[in-house]
């Protein structure tokens, strides 16, 4: 999958149904201990609460593996243990991680990493090029690899000392882009010899080690030392824990029992008034109406325009962000790089306009009639019925808890979903409005001239003066979809103590280098 983020309400309540089912069969509550670790005696309380951050999290992971996890939302509680070959910086380039530098070919058609010498995983094996090549092969071929997708302009991996060289299908300067912290988080070799037992007993080169796993529920890791960046990590232990119920966060942070949390955009006053800190991350979030343009009715041009021209984006923005989120009709936020002022409403909020779009067609109110298919309760669902009911469509609104199954299959016809986006931009369109696209409900169409445009950026060297032009030609390319109509931007929304400092703005991801954690003022 490429990486959901539903509503956080419809996405905690799923989340919760699948871990009361994973407690039936009894798994939840067996804690997991990892042996090495443990028999060095640390519990997260060794080091006392001030070095310890104590994380509430609503996208706690259900996977360790990161083949199997993928590159959703869930990237940033892993990568408390992974590390990747690059990571981004506040403007959201690919900086140094596990590799120290790469470099080109003259075609553009492979990329050489060097990695840093003496690095090491968790269990004492070396962090090389051979250990690259098995984390590309395993993403590309384990069988319930969630990244496959993500890495279909790679080729092979040769691997010659601290050296992966990595041969690409085309040419593609996206790839120290694409293969950092979301795609590409790699695991020691050896361990992942044995996936099963790597998915619950996570061994990584990350900032930190895992100590404790319950699974489901809560995670205790402790400090790595033999990290890449160690003496720039402040923070001594980590207790992530599932987040409960929104209505309870905000009295835990309160009483000590978290110091850190995403949040609700409801709940960010209350966090407001009770003295704690309250900041958006930012973040690369987008909602969309997904539409099926291989079936009736939206196999008429005439009845995706109108429906278009139905959403108010505003309402979504006033009902479920509290202020904090944003109108979008593109994948990306504004002032980002591939964000192209020219394609900006093109399709505006015009009611009007909708019914005669309509009746042009051929439809009278209450002709056409929906079903609108999501895979938990959602108040996204909800403005869309009403907003359509405004122009004469009748929207049914249906669970399945299944829902992937048939989403990603493309047999829906209509839905909703929402990302976190890619830190490759290319990434994030292709996925949207390529022709297998796993977003892309209307598969195999894409808009004409987007394959061309993406292919233009992919050879452009992210260094180019012409860069920014030539992908925001592609992202207009894209927005010619008729699949897909964007909606909101939900924000990051992150409540903490004041004893934890203040987080770099790197976007989507939430990076620990430089924090400190002290005594509660």
């Amino acid at each position: 999958m490429f990486g959901s983020r539903t509503p956080r309400r419809s996405r905690v309540h799923y989340a919760r149904q699948v871990r009361l089912r994973a407690a039936a069969l009894g798994t939840v509550l067996a804690t997991v201990l990892i042996p090495a670790l443990s028999a060095c005696g640390g519990s997260s309380a060794a080091a006392g609460d001030n070095a310890t951050l104590k994380w509430a999290s609503s996208y706690f992971p259900a996977h360790w593996d990161p083949v199997v996890g993928g590159s959703g939302a869930q990237f940033r509680e892993l990568s408390l243990v992974y590390a990747s070959l690059t990571r981004t910086d506040e403007k959201g380039n690919a900086v140094p991680d596990l590799a120290r530098s790469w470099k080109y070919n003259a075609k553009g058609d492979q990329i050489t990493f060097h990695l840093r010498p003496g690095l090491k995983f968790s269990d004492g094996e070396p962090v090389d090029g051979a250990a690259v090549k098995a984390a590309v092969e395993r993403a590309k071929t384990q069988k319930n690899s969630a990244l496959f997708g993500d890495l279909t302009s790679i080729k092979s991996v040769d691997a010659k000392g601290l050296d992966a060289i990595i041969h690409l299908s085309q040419v593609d300067y996206q790839i120290p882009q694409l293969l950092g912290e979301r795609v590409l988080q790699i695991a020691s070799p050896k361990a992942a010899r044995s996936p099963a037992k790597l998915d619950q007993n996570p061994v990584g080169a990350g900032p930190f080690t895992v100590t404790q796993i319950v699974p489901g529920t809560k995670v205790v890791l402790k400090k790595n030392p033999d990290y890449w960046d160690a003496k720039n990590i402040h923070i001594d232990n980590v207790e992530l824990t599932s987040a409960p119920d929104a209505s309870t966060v905000v009295s835990g942070l309160q009483t000590g029992v978290y110091n850190f949390a995403d949040i609700e955009p409801s709940q960010a006053k209350a966090a407001e008034k009770a003295g704690l800190d309250v900041f958006v991350q930012p973040g690369f979030n987008a909602s969309n109406i997904s539409l099926n343009v291989n079936k009736a009715p939206f196999d008429n041009n005439k009845v995706v325009d109108a429906v278009r021209h139905a959403i108010n984006r505003q309402e979504f923005v006033d009902k479920l962000t509290f202020g904090y989120g944003e109108v979008t009709d593109q994948p990306f936020p504004k002032g980002y790089i591939a964000y192209d002022p020219a394609s900006a409403n093109l399709y505006p909020y015009d009611p009007a306009k909708s019914k005669r779009l309509l009746a042009e067609a051929g439809y009278q109110a209450g002709d056409i009639k929906l079903n609108l298919v999501i895979p938990a309760e959602d108040p996204q669902a909800e403005i869309v019925q009403s907003q359509l009911a405004k122009v004469g469509i009748k929207v049914t609104i249906k669970m399945d808890k299944n829902w992937a199954t048939p989403f990603f299959a493309k047999d829906l016809t209509f839905s909703l979903y929402s990302t976190t986006g890619r830190d490759s931009a290319v990434q994030t369109l292709t996925a949207h409005f390529g022709p297998n696209g796993p977003l892309n409900l209307s598969s195999p169409y894409e808009p004409a001239g987007f394959e061309a445009a993406v292919a233009k950026v992919r050879q452009t060297p992210l260094s180019s003066p012409d860069y920014a032009k030539v992908l925001r030609a592609a992202t207009r390319a894209g927005l010619e979809s008729k699949a897909l109509v964007f909606t909101y931007s939900q924000p990051n929304l992150i409540a903490k103590s004041k004893s934890v400092s203040s987080l770099p703005k790197n976007p989507a991801h939430l990076d620990w280098t430089g924090v400190t954690i002290g005594a509660t003022p």
